[in-house]
């Protein structure tokens, strides 16, 4: 039986410094009856030269090899579409929900598009493969400490010779993954962190913390499915703004982590919002993102100081920023994928199965997921 041989690629997205499979998992796919081929310097941004793959088992190849060889291409985000060639296999975070027009082209490529954002969170059985919660939880950890260092005052309360600084106030909107991360890592930055979310279930995971929970008066409550919180109608939407510019008044740091598949993003803090902070005061917007973010005004990957002089953050990739960690974290999620995915060294496509229901978007020049009009 010939192996099936999976390549990793380099990252091509601008501050992309993750690589998919780390060395170390090298050993472990072999175990799999798989071979691995990498691009040459697609590991050297998160501190993977060259040489320790060709140490741990895996083949060093160019770019064109890479692809034309590989029946598998394991990414951290998009790859290079051009380059993939009908049956051929691509597993990444490929972002399709927002992008139908993405996911027809990958059929008609004849390309198997497999994609962590559809993994059914809930099931136990696909908690070692939760790409999204362990990149979000590096990028909650990493929007903490950029806070503060962006903040132009201490975290925790110090009493010293020159006098007291008071601890900084921090409200952290969404408590998913990500917003649990930064309540956590704030709190043990000494700050005195608040955190909000519209799920009830949200308020013992906040306390539990050491934080305080916040609770609106007139604000909306709601889970949706898959561990997210469903979207609010304008009119929810509405009060719940209108509630949080007081608080939001109060704070020295707020930082926003609130996300729907494949939507906008929900706006939690207005231009309104932003002109009643302090001057030096931070927001750090988590879901920053082309569609738009939590923040009214944000951009990513941009720094915006207002005339208030508030600092507003478009800060959407920040696991890219800890590429070491999230590399090692993100390799753990695709190895056990494909350990799912693989039954006697050979790729198996059943989309019965309810993990691979979830992240299977396209097979043999199909779409084959319900969320774009396929088998259901």
């Amino acid at each position: 039986m010939v192996a099936i041989r999976v390549g990793v690629g380099r990252e091509t997205a601008p501050g992309e410094q993750r690589v998919a499979l780390v060395p170390d998992a090298v050993g472990r796919l072999r175990e799999l009856g798989l071979e691995i081929v990498v691009e040459s310097g697609a590991g050297t941004a998160a501190w993977h030269p060259d040489s320790a793959y060709g140490e741990a088992g895996a083949e060093v190849v160019s770019k064109a090899e890479l692809y034309e060889r590989a029946d598998v291409i394991v990414t951290v985000r998009r790859p290079d579409t051009a380059a993939l060639r009908a049956g051929q296999a691509v597993i990444g975070m490929l972002r399709p929900f927002a992008d139908p027009g993405y996911v027809r082209e990958l059929a008609v490529a004849g390309v198997t598009a497999i994609a962590f954002e559809g993994l059914p969170r809930t099931l136990s059985a696909a908690q070692t493969m939760d790409a999204m919660s362990s990149q979000d939880n590096i990028a909650g950890y990493k929007a903490a400490v950029l806070a503060a260092d962006t903040y132009g005052r201490f975290f925790p309360l110090l009493v010293t010779a020159a006098g007291t600084a008071r601890p900084a106030q921090v409200l952290v909107l969404g408590a998913g993954v990500a917003g649990l991360q930064a309540i956590g890592t704030a709190r043990r930055l000494g700050a005195v962190v608040t955190g909000y979310d519209i799920r009830p279930e949200a308020e013992g995971e906040i306390t539990s913390l050491g934080a305080q929970f916040l609770r609106l008066s007139a604000g909306p409550e709601g889970s949706g499915q898959g561990g997210y919180a469903r979207a609010l109608t304008e009119e929810e939407q509405r009060a719940q703004q209108e509630e949080l510019v007081r608080h939001i008044s109060r704070q020295d740091v707020v930082i926003t982590t609130a996300r729907v598949p494949g939507r906008r993003p929900p706006v939690l803090v207005t231009e309104a919002a932003v002109k009643g902070m302090r001057a030096g005061s931070v927001v750090v917007d988590m879901a920053a993102s082309d569609l738009g973010g939590n923040v009214e005004g944000s951009r990513p990957g941009e720094t915006i100081v207002t005339d208030g002089g508030v600092t507003v953050v478009g800060a959407s990739e920040l696991a890219a920023a800890m590429p070491a960690a999230a590399s090692t974290a993100y390799s753990s999620n695709v190895r056990a994928l494909l350990g799912h995915l693989v039954r006697d060294g050979a790729l198996v496509i059943d989309t019965d199965d309810p993990i691979q229901a979830g992240v299977v978007l396209t097979h043999a020049g199909e779409i084959v997921h319900p969320a774009f009009g396929g088998a259901s």
